[in-house]
Parts: structure tokens; sequence; C-alpha cells
């Protein structure tokens, strides 16, 4: 299966940037989309942004006009490029995938990197 390993979290001031790397290995098998997603202390994971094989992004509402999804496919890495950092972007960010087809497919998770934003 898959592998996802997450870099390039840490603590920023607010209005600063960061980028977020995934770069994931094993993959033999088709690739449906890539993205991210986020969990703040005490509330729900989330979704952040999905990007297509073909370079198609979407993002959630609380995110768009900051935050670039974008991909090396040469490399396999997905990478999420944070602008504007908000005290309410803390979490945890995880990468996830989507591979395979039909009764192969699944999903893989990376293991997450903290994201800190002060005020």
């Amino acid at each position: 299966q898959v592998q996802l390993v997450e870099s390039g979290g840490g603590l920023m001031q607010a209005g600063g940037s960061l980028r977020l790397s995934c770069a994931a290995s094993g993959i033999t098998t088709r690739v449906n989309f890539m993205g991210w997603y986020r969990q703040a202390p005490g509330k729900q994971r989330e979704w952040v942004a999905v990007i297509t094989p073909s370079g198609n992004t979407n993002y959630a509402n609380s995110v768009k006009g900051r935050f670039t999804i974008s991909r090396d496919n040469a490399k396999n890495t997905v990478y999420l490029q944070m602008d504007s950092l908000k005290p309410e972007d803390t979490a945890v960010y995880y990468c996830n995938g989507d591979f395979g087809l039909g009764a192969s497919r699944y999903v893989a998770w990376g293991q997450g990197t903290q994201v800190t934003v002060s005020s």
C-alpha cells in the first residue's frame, strides 16, 4: 500500500506562510486524487483541499484564496502552500490519497504534521 509522509509544519505568526509537503511512496496503482485534511483540538477532522492527477483543484471555503494545493508527479509529492495564516488555521494537517479501482480501491493517510499559528 501507499505510504504518505508529511513535513513542513511548525509555528508561525498570523499573516505568515508555511508550505507542507506530502511524499508518497509505494505507488503501484492508479492515483484518483490526493488532498489535505486538518483537525484542530477538540474538533472533527475537516477537509481542506484536493487535487486530481490532471491538476484540478478544490478548496474549503475557509481556506479559499489563501491556500494553494499543487503536485509534482515526478516526485510523487503533493504540497499545500498556506499564506495569510490565521490562528484558526492551527491544527494537525493530514495528507490523504485515494488509490486504485473497484474492489481494490482504498484511502491512505499520513501521520500528520502540526501547524500552530500565533496571534
